[in-house]
């Protein structure tokens, strides 16, 4: 079968077209991919990290993600910065950046849509059909998983009235406007991540890996209960990290495929409820459900490099995201605030070397005289925390990315809108917003 074109509207290159049938119209009896044939282990390593932070130990789980029905707003709150401009958006299911935070993609309850970041445009939307309580086929997408800028997503049904069955990726080209290929699951699809050559699908304690090119089962992971469908791979050519949970709580496990070796980090003593991992593979940030404290790690060896302070109450964290020249890390949690970290670490350290101490900064309104008292003080008062803040509504779910123009973030939320802003990085304190959206809005509007 030939390579599809590339659509008009979106100029990356394509990877093979999966060696697939073309779905059928009949429902296909649904199985769990055969399992691998025996092969010898990945040898694995648990690093069990000395965190300078307090104990965020913790036994609440997490439920909230960027696929579920967004929260009314709680009002002004540490996120109470802004007026609202407009009303929660009732039929957005999905919302994510592509790999290189130059897109993003939305699912709702008739179908999906794509936007351009910068500068801000819808670039294509398809309607695949109305909500249908009685019982005919609806439009519900609740994953939209895009592929750089090529014109190949990943697709799976959410919502009321799915338009494809939750338990089956849909591979869908948008030049043909149909799906090329399926991969169907005893259980609900969580989540889907793509690189040019793999696809991995997240199950709620499984992980399958596949070549893109045929559609072969390469590898899989057994997890925690994974609801969130947390999972995040490398997209580095040649240089495959895939990291997801670990069985234990707290813990993340990290898969080098290229050095056929595994890694657990025991990041927290509470679950883990967020985590990135830095495009190049080289990093990873890891929050749990408390939600106070970041971590950052070295993905190759499992040290702990850093950590950061988001704040002293709890909070559930939705997003974490590293700068391509991996200076900066956003975060955005429940609370409404994006914060931006300064990140003072040697991505090149090994096991050999010291992770670089954290600074170790004054304690507010501290005399020198009164300095000796600082060891008794809470370390609390000696967190590093965020160097820039954008404040937006608290209780509305925000995905944070930084932005192609220098000292810039992207931000998108459950409730239909798109922020881009500035923050200054040697002066630091409220970021500037550059433009506002609403990215729901109709096409003829936008």
């Amino acid at each position: 079968m030939a390579t599809p074109n590339p659509s008009s509207f979106l100029d990356d290159p394509l990877p093979p077209e999966p060696a697939v049938r073309e779905p059928k119209v009949r429902e296909p009896e649904v199985r769990d991919p055969e399992p691998l044939e025996p092969e010898s282990p990945l040898p694995a390593a648990s690093i069990e990290p000395t965190p300078s932070g307090e104990d965020d130990s913790d036994d609440s789980s997490s439920v909230s993600s960027v696929t579920s029905t967004p929260a009314a707003a709680a009002g002004a709150g540490e996120g109470g910065g802004i007026e609202r401009p407009f009303p929660a958006a009732k039929d957005l299911l999905h919302i994510s950046f592509n790999q290189d935070y130059g897109c993003f993609a939305a699912g709702t309850k008739t179908g999906f849509r794509i936007y351009n970041c910068d500068p801000f445009r819808e670039i294509f939307r398809r309607d695949l059909g109305g909500e249908d309580d009685a019982g005919g086929q609806g439009g519900g997408i609740g994953v939209v998983e895009m592929l750089f800028r090529c014109n190949i997503l990943a697709l799976v049904g959410g919502g009321n009235a799915p338009h494809y069955p939750p338990n089956k990726v849909m591979i869908w080209d948008d030049h043909q406007s149909r799906c090329i290929g399926e991969l169907s699951f005893k259980s609900p699809v969580r989540g889907v991540r793509l690189r040019r050559d793999r696809i991995v699908v997240v199950l709620e304690s499984k992980i399958f890996v596949y070549n893109f090119a045929d559609l072969k089962l390469v590898h899989q992971i057994e997890t925690a209960p994974n609801p969130k469908g947390l999972c995040a791979v490398s997209q580095q050519p040649g240089s495959i990290v895939l990291v997801c949970p670990g069985a234990q709580k707290g813990q993340v496990r990290v898969e080098h495929y290229g050095a056929r070796k595994t890694k657990f980090i025991n990041a927290h003593t509470s679950r883990v409820a967020c985590f990135a991992l830095s495009q190049d593979g080289r990093l990873i940030a890891t929050a749990s459900t408390k939600g106070t404290l970041v971590r950052i790690f070295n993905a190759a060896e499992g040290n702990l490099l850093q950590e950061v302070r988001r704040g002293a109450d709890r909070a559930e964290i939705y997003s974490l995201a590293f700068s391509n020249n991996l200076q900066y890390l956003a975060v955005s949690s429940d609370k409404g605030t994006i914060h931006v970290f300064n990140l003072k670490i040697n991505v090149g350290l090994t096991t050999n070397d010291m992770p670089l101490p954290a600074p170790d900064p004054d304690v507010p309104h501290m005399s020198p005289s009164f300095s000796f008292i600082k060891g008794v003080l809470p370390k609390y008062f000696h967190s590093e925390w965020s160097v820039a803040q954008f404040r937006l509504h608290e209780g509305e779910q925000y995905i944070v990315a930084f932005g192609h123009e220098k000292n810039t973030v992207a931000v998108v939320g459950m409730d239909g809108s798109f922020y881009r802003c500035q923050f200054d990085p040697v002066n630091g304190g409220e970021m500037q917003q550059l433009e506002c959206h609403n990215f729901l809005k109709p096409s003829d509007q936008l």
